[in-house]
């Protein structure tokens, strides 16, 4: 039976699923979010995988996410199989969400006992279960047999615990006073020493030998605190091991000690350049497990306000990148764009970067006096600055021989790898989450998705440029047509309530002080949605216990996903040339370490 009590169709995965390993085989759970979920015994996660990948019609090519949950204090576990953790794997095929619309994920659990567990290794099916698995040994302290280098991917190598178990504090205020002696620090410094024969290398071949160069994780070219160190012959990339983890700061631990509602801040510091793109999956998740309906003119504020981000981030992204290739002139332009988009956004919310603003049912104020005017300034100014930035960059000669070709990959590589948003449409497939299964009301505007069909470091700049076209269209249309009514639901745990209502009744007094300091309490569930965020798609999965404050927080980027695959694509490249791949991944390292 589903949540409402209404007896659900059986999603036709899940039925050729039942149909190939037999119902018996699966439990069916029933969520939020609708999403299909069945717990798999762990013996048979990987055959169950694989059939899902190769042998049914329309595949699920791209293992999206892998996640843990610590389920020995969580109280509402009706009709799940008895469990200390649980894995967590979300497939994606994008040939069925295309196909039919909301018809492309599937959520399969595995149920584990014992305090430290251990199951087998999918990194045989999917490549890029590789990170996940080492994050979830990082964080959990789960075990995956016949992982090809099962070690800290998060913390540092001489890190004690696993800070996601539920017995792991969550403020430093509960530790000892930590303490930094010699002994301590050399053995640190000691332990981050780059051992070749541990990740599989060999140091040299009988006639020479390989030379190895740390690049980061201090180094401009890096874009944040990223360590990748090179087995180079000559200036030729043999191979590279990305080392990730120096900006990790528990974001989702975090999100699970603060309020509902408190949390919300922290969220946009996870693409710190997304700025409200961070909030609305989480919000949305929230809102799907509250049965929140937000209404038309919140929805399309968030819209609007999502949009500006998405081209304060491609500024930054295109500025920086024209940087990585010589061309030292067009940065500084588009930082005088960037702030005028900057002054839109502080003008309408009251911050800059950071403004934290939607909020659990709507947005945090309805639009100012005289928002219109300065939308409407920069839409008709944008445009042509565009314009002198593609004779300025993508039409430079340099730029163009240092881009085109290099570090080029197909559209089964990019799903092979978990790569979503510009860098899997610049291989020619026109995914975009907004067209595919629209939310907040994208399905009402009018705009296309940009594609180009090389997959090489040139076109993932040429498709965010012409994003940035289609993000002044979908702003454009939000002036024009901006719906009247409430910037937040009526709904009891929308939070805050709306203010003007806090001084009519002493129940709305009460009840905006309780949720604003105590928190809403969020029935207990799981909802996972995502956005077509800046970078990739973007997505919160959240587990309530019927609680003020999440159980489980989850927090799935693209970039954790699209760095993974950096040495299955540079290997055989100039040193040269990975630092303009670097550039057109488009990353920040608060997004790929939380």
């Amino acid at each position: 039976m589903a949540d409402d009590g209404k007896q659900a169709p059986v999603p036709e995965i899940v039925q050729e699923l039942f149909n190939r390993f037999g119902e018996n085989s699966f439990t069916v759970q029933h969520t939020r979010d609708g999403m299909p979920t069945l717990w798999v015994d762990k013996t048979r996660i990987v055959e169950v995988l694989r059939h899902l990948k190769t042998g049914v019609s329309r595949p699920y090519k791209m293992l999206y996410d892998l996640t843990a949950i610590d389920e020995r204090l969580r109280k509402h576990r009706e009709g799940q199989p008895p469990a200390d953790f649980t894995v967590v794997y979300q497939l994606l095929s994008i040939e069925r969400d295309m196909a039919r619309p909301y018809g492309g994920d599937l959520r399969l659990k595995v149920a584990l006992q014992g305090e430290f567990p251990s199951l087998p290794t999918v990194t045989t099916v999917y490549v890029n279960a590789n990170w996940y698995e080492r994050e979830v040994w990082d964080l959990f302290g789960i075990v995956f047999d016949g992982h090809p280098n099962l070690r800290r991917i998060m913390l540092p190598p001489r890190f004690q615990g696993h800070p996601l178990r539920k017995e792991h504090p969550a403020r430093a205020t509960e530790f000892d006073p930590f303490v930094l002696d010699q002994m301590r620090q050399d053995l640190d410094q000691e332990a981050l020493l780059f051992k070749p024969e541990e990740w599989g290398m060999k140091r040299g071949t009988e006639n020479e030998d390989f030379m190895f160069l740390n690049l980061g994780p201090n180094h401009p070219s890096a874009h944040g605190a990223f360590r990748i160190v090179l087995q180079l012959d000559g200036e030729e990339i043999v191979d590279c091991v990305p080392d990730i983890g120096y900006h990790h700061r528990g974001a989702e631990k975090m999100g699970e000690r603060q309020s509902w509602h408190s949390y919300i801040p922290y969220t946009d510091r996870i693409d710190y350049l997304g700025g409200v793109m961070n909030n609305l999956p989480y919000l949305m998740s929230i809102e799907k497990l509250a049965g929140i309906k937000v209404p038309p003119r919140a929805q399309t504020i968030r819209i609007m306000m999502s949009e500006f981000f998405r081209i304060t981030s491609h500024l930054l992204f295109y500025g920086t990148y024209a940087q990585d290739v010589g061309a030292m002139s067009p940065v500084f332009y588009m930082f005088v764009d960037r702030q005028k988009a900057y002054d839109v956004i502080e003008a309408v919310t009251g911050h800059r970067m950071h403004p934290a603003w939607f909020r659990i049912g709507g947005v945090a104020h309805d639009l100012p006096a005289g928002w219109d005017r300065l939308v409407r300034e920069f839409v008709e100014y944008m445009p042509k600055r565009l314009d002198e930035y593609q004779k300025a960059a993508l039409e430079n000669s340099i730029l163009i021989a240092r881009t085109r070709d290099i570090a080029a990959y197909n559209t089964e590589e990019a799903q092979e790898w978990g790569v979503t948003g510009p860098g899997l449409r610049a291989t020619g497939l026109a995914y975009d989450l907004r067209k595919a299964r629209p939310y907040c009301g994208y399905e009402n505007f009018d705009f296309e998705i940009p594609v180009a069909s090389h997959g090489d470091v040139y076109d993932r700049c040429v498709v965010r440029v012409e994003e940035m076209r289609q993000s002044i269209r979908i702003i454009k249309q939000c002036l024009e047509n901006m719906p009247e009514g409430p910037y937040k639901a009526d709904h009891p745990l929308t939070t805050p309530p709306p203010k003007d209502r806090t001084l009519k009744d002493i129940e709305t007094l009460i009840t905006h002080f309780l949720q604003v300091s105590w928190g809403p309490v969020i029935p207990h569930g799981e909802a996972a949605m995502m956005v077509e965020a800046t970078k990739g798609i973007n997505s919160f999965y959240l587990t309530s216990d019927g609680s003020t404050m999440s159980y489980r927080t989850r927090i799935r980027t693209p970039s954790f996903a699209h760095l993974q695959q950096i040495p299955a694509v540079i290997r055989g490249h100039m040193v040269p040339d990975l630092i303009a791949y670097i550039a057109s991944i488009d990353f920040v390292m608060a997004d790929v370490d939380r």
